[in-house]
């Protein structure tokens, strides 16, 4: 672990003290001096990941474009200095085969990814290229390598969604009527015949990760709901939402990272049991509607107000009313469930970008959110 990191963590151990006793994360000690691809770790959930994995203690090499926003969480916390950093398009089969050869990383997260919906629509050869081929592309790189465990990160947008109103389980149907929907459905394809024609047999893990909905500090992407939230409340202008009866499985950030690690753990332990599919979605049984997300999100925030937006080019782009994941899977194989409340994933993203608001050390905040999150799943006990 770097200088930087324990200076970092040394300053994040003082804000926490409040926490009680903190004790060391033993199932992902296994990660410490470990080398780690991670593929698009410039982006929001990249960036989470590969900060977590540098805390552990692991070599972290990132493979990816530069960020798509500005500001950018990379950018914000200045991860490039902790890892090693590699420029590279996931459509670049060479560069990245020669990639993984170089560095012989045990793990890889897939993480990199066209991941807005609407952009799809104007972008559907590009979303297919990214998502589908680059997919093929570390599939097909990880043969007869050092890879011994594979996370393919996908979405719930994966499954076809019929609005029945129930929850996804991981057997239902691949579907997606959108080039982004359809994209990530397809993605899972591939790695299934990945997986069945070429590492059955093997000692490698492949799994993908069915995820979505995703919220916390340092999410600056366009065309999402809380950042465009932050956005408007910031410059004092009104919060457009254009589907406020929308649900969604909502969850902070750390949730689905916390199951990717785990699941990658499990992978490399036993390959054959855990090389499946798995869903990482909130436990709460009260799901929210956009509308009243962005309600709470002013009432913590102290001010702003919001519009529904009724632009009829909004309605050119079809999006799904109900979206909810099944995650017993999860619960029972991995001993994964997620920890934080709605109320405590928009707590937690909240307080992040008032933080930010305030120029303050980013990096700073980001591991003592980790860090809080780790003692959570450790059971300890907050003595504020």
């Amino acid at each position: 672990m770097t200088k930087i990191i324990w200076k970092v963590y040394g300053i994040a151990k003082i804000y926490l003290g409040k926490l009680g006793n903190m004790k060391k994360l033993s199932s992902f000690d296994y990660f410490k001096n470990k080398t780690v691809l991670v593929t698009g770790h410039t982006g929001f959930i990249g960036t989470w990941l590969s900060l977590w994995l540098t805390f552990l203690g692991a070599n972290v090499v990132g493979y990816s474009l530069n960020p798509l926003t500005a500001p950018s969480l990379f950018d914000t916390i200045q991860l490039k200095k902790n890892i090693n950093h590699i420029h590279g398009d996931i459509r670049d089969f060479k560069k990245l085969k020669k990639t993984i050869e170089k560095n012989k990383p045990e793990f890889i997260f897939h993480l990199a990814a066209q991941a807005i919906v609407r952009e799809s629509y104007n972008e559907p050869l590009l979303t297919f290229d990214t998502n589908v081929i680059g997919t093929a592309n570390v599939l097909e790189s990880i043969k007869n390598s050092s890879v011994k465990s594979c996370i393919i990160m996908t979405s719930d947008k994966c499954y076809d969604n019929k609005e029945i109103g129930r929850a996804f389980k991981e057997s239902d149907p691949m579907g997606g009527d959108d080039p982004y929907s359809a994209s990530k459905g397809a993605a899972e394809l591939v790695t299934s015949a990945y997986r069945n024609s070429f590492f059955k047999n093997s000692k490698v893990g492949i799994a993908s990760v069915r995820s979505g909905n995703v919220i916390g500090g340092g999410d600056w992407s366009v065309d999402r709901l809380m950042p465009d939230c932050f956005r408007h409340i910031s410059k004092n202008k009104m919060i457009p939402i254009r589907n406020p009866g929308a649900v969604r499985p909502w969850q902070f950030v750390l949730e689905p990272v916390s199951g990717m690690m785990s699941l990658a753990l499990h992978l490399r332990k036993n390959p054959l049991q855990y090389s499946e599919p798995w869903n990482f979605g909130p436990n709460s049984k009260k799901h929210m509607t956009v509308e009243q997300m962005v309600k709470k999100i002013i009432k913590q925030w102290g001010k702003g107000n919001y519009k529904i937006n009724s632009n009829k080019k909004n309605k050119t782009y079809a999006e799904a009313k109900i979206l909810i994941l099944n995650s017993i899977k999860a619960k029972k194989f991995l001993n994964w469930s997620s920890l934080y409340s709605n109320n405590e994933s928009l707590f937690e993203t909240i307080e992040w970008y008032k933080e930010y608001s305030k120029n303050n050390n980013m990096k700073t905040f980001s591991i003592m959110q980790i860090q809080k999150y780790m003692n959570k799943m450790n059971g300890v006990i907050d003595k504020k």
